[in-house]
């Protein structure tokens, strides 16, 4: 299959890129910078422009371009360019496969739980309702600018990936060398529900969402059974043979991390519905089995 795939340096993107490489795909990246060869299609997602001739014959396009949520400090121009970097690059990548012709199969966009807001213990799926904050409500918006595609009739998918569990990249890559240099604790007291994954099924979920017609709108890309952060502090330390006595106070990570820090204090505990019932089957579904295949990763 012919699969083009934005985001293909990032920690999912280049993981998935690897994944369809190595079964045989032919994929063509979509770069920003002038194109290195035939399997490069530029593309401008503040200009909303993308090159199709360099998509013709793709059956699938994956969408998994955006700014790191958690780089810096969510000051008003960093909203700005969260937002932009996922809205209209999606705009933009659902107009350009829905102008192809024959349109592709499938569009994946990327997408985040944050959709949920916090919803301290109670179970979320994809039928619950969206909920509040700037993450919640710049989902919303970032899943509705694949409109065009759905019109067009593109079977559209809107991945909403939780926490992965990757030694070499994202949120847990930054954990990582914390624990194991036994510096690693619980954040604010701890209760807040992780909806995690590992790096191995998200890419597993991705590749089943591209191949299975039934899915499509939002379906949430969690392992099923989320662990409170308290619990999962103990599973890095039990893993990694370290000791996790430290602790970060709320009020330390509100002055560090300024309003994204009541994202990482809050709960999201997410159920996979969609995926189980259409017979995706886990790996790694334990928080211990994830940490120890981050462990194994190149």
């Amino acid at each position: 299959m012919r699969i083009a795939v934005t985001g293909a340096s990032g920690l999912i993107g280049s993981a998935l890129v690897r994944s369809l490489v190595t079964d045989g795909h032919d994929v063509v990246t979509l770069v920003r910078r002038p194109p290195d060869g035939p399997g490069e299609v530029r593309w401008d997602p503040a200009a909303g422009t993308v090159d199709t001739g360099g998509l013709a014959g793709c059956e699938a396009v994956v969408h998994l371009a955006g700014a790191g949520v958690g780089d810096r400090r969510w000051t008003e121009a960093r909203k700005k360019v969260l937002r932009d970097s996922r809205v209209l690059g999606t705009a933009a990548i659902a107009r350009a496969a829905a102008s192809l012709a024959p349109a592709p199969r499938v569009l994946l966009c990327g997408s985040a739980i944050g959709y949920y807001g916090d919803t301290g213990d109670d179970w979320v799926d994809e039928d619950s309702p969206a909920g509040q904050g700037f993450l919640a409500d710049l989902v919303q918006e970032w899943e509705a600018a694949a409109d065009p595609a759905r019109a067009a009739g593109i079977r559209t998918v809107c991945a909403r990936t939780g926490l992965v569990v990757a030694r070499n990249g994202g949120a847990w890559g930054r954990l990582f060398p914390i624990f194991q240099a036994g510096l690693g604790g619980r954040l604010g007291d701890g209760r807040q529900f992780w909806s995690f994954i590992a790096l191995h099924d998200e890419i597993a979920a991705l590749r089943y969402a591209l191949d299975t017609p039934a899915l499509s709108g939002p379906v949430n890309l969690t392992a099923p059974e989320p662990l409170t952060n308290r619990e999962v502090t103990a599973a890095m330390g039990r893993v990694l043979h370290r000791p996790t006595l430290a602790t970060v106070p709320a009020s330390v990570l509100r002055l560090a991390l300024g309003e994204f820090a009541g994202d990482v204090l809050g709960s999201q505990r997410v159920r996979p519905r969609r995926l189980l019932e259409a017979g995706f089957t886990f790996a790694h579904p334990g928080i211990d089995a994830a940490i120890a295949a981050a462990l194994s990763e190149v």
